[in-house]
């Protein structure tokens, strides 16, 4: 797609006469506005800050009907715990040193898995798009195992792996595999035909060159969208399998929750959401610099 760009481009932005000087009908092409209204700067930065404001005023809310409700009692026995407690529970956890083992454990597991079914979803799902013979061989296991939960195959993978890094990221990488499957599969088919004529018009015609130039290109918004779900289903996954026996933050909720701590267990929910935050600021950045060819 990159190549079709530079290939196309100078045509069609060509300004005035054949006889207009380059430089000029480059100029022309690719004027920007001198100077940015005053006006416009300043509403950016005011949406900006109200957007920020809004924010924080939703979270404060929602802390203050979270304490409502616990002072309320609505709960059974104690079962909806202090939100200023958090911080103390989240400290406890830390100088004791389980928080710190089960958030390494868990990043393990999370990371192998969301690496694997990423991969493999990626490759199978374009690999069937671009092979009807492919996608019709495998059209029949696929409707087989797709309905089949990630959380069933916890019993073959404590069988086949015992309680360890490799189970929990088995798991895992099935729960991936089938968001990066469908979704890679939808964008390579979805590809505009009229991209490959064009590729043919400018000898584009290699099998690697098309996929390389223009399919990869073309269905990489819907791929990025694929491994974006991924990352939060793969969270799912894992504290799902944690919870059933796998060491990590999944097993001290559980424990915690064992013993009617549910300050602690609020405490690693929102571990949980932190881990899922730095996922997915890196991933929206690597997924701007891969789709950056696309018009803003």
């Amino acid at each position: 797609m990159t190549h079709m760009n530079e290939a196309v481009l100078p045509a069609g932005a060509a300004v005035g006469s054949p006889q207009q000087p380059f430089a000029d009908r480059a100029a022309s092409a690719h004027r920007a506005p001198r100077h940015q209204p005053a006006h416009s700067a300043f509403n950016w930065k005011r949406s900006g800050v109200r957007r920020v404001l809004l924010g924080a005023l939703g979270l404060v809310a929602f802390v203050a009907i979270w304490k409502l409700a616990q002072d309320s009692g609505l709960g059974k026995n104690g079962t909806i715990p202090d939100p200023f407690a958090i911080p103390h529970a989240l400290a406890e956890e830390w100088h004791s040193g389980r928080l710190a083992s089960a958030v390494e454990s868990s990043l393990i597991h999370y990371v192998w898995g969301l690496a694997m079914g990423t991969a493999l979803g990626f490759a199978l799902g374009a690999a069937t798009a671009l092979s009807d013979t492919l996608d019709r061989l495998l059209g029949g296991v696929v409707r087989v195992l797709r309905p089949i939960p990630p959380l069933a195959w916890v019993i073959f993978a404590i069988a086949w792996f015992k309680i360890s890094h490799e189970g929990a990221a088995f798991v895992i990488s099935i729960g991936v595999f089938w968001v990066n499957y469908f979704t890679t599969h939808a964008a390579v088919r979805g590809v505009d035909p009229k991209y490959y004529e064009l590729a043919r018009a400018f000898q584009q015609d290699g099998a690697w060159k098309r996929l390389r130039d223009v399919t990869l290109p073309a269905a990489a918004p819907g791929i990025f969208a694929g491994v974006h779900t991924g990352i939060g289903a793969a969270l799912m996954a894992l504290i799902a399998a944690e919870l059933i026996g796998m060491p990590g933050i999944g097993q001290e909720m559980n424990v915690a929750a064992g013993v009617g701590d549910y300050g602690t267990v609020a405490a690693y929910m929102l571990v949980i959401s932190a881990i899922y935050t730095v996922f997915d600021t890196f991933f929206v950045r690597l997924e701007r610099l891969g789709t950056q060819w696309r018009p803003s």
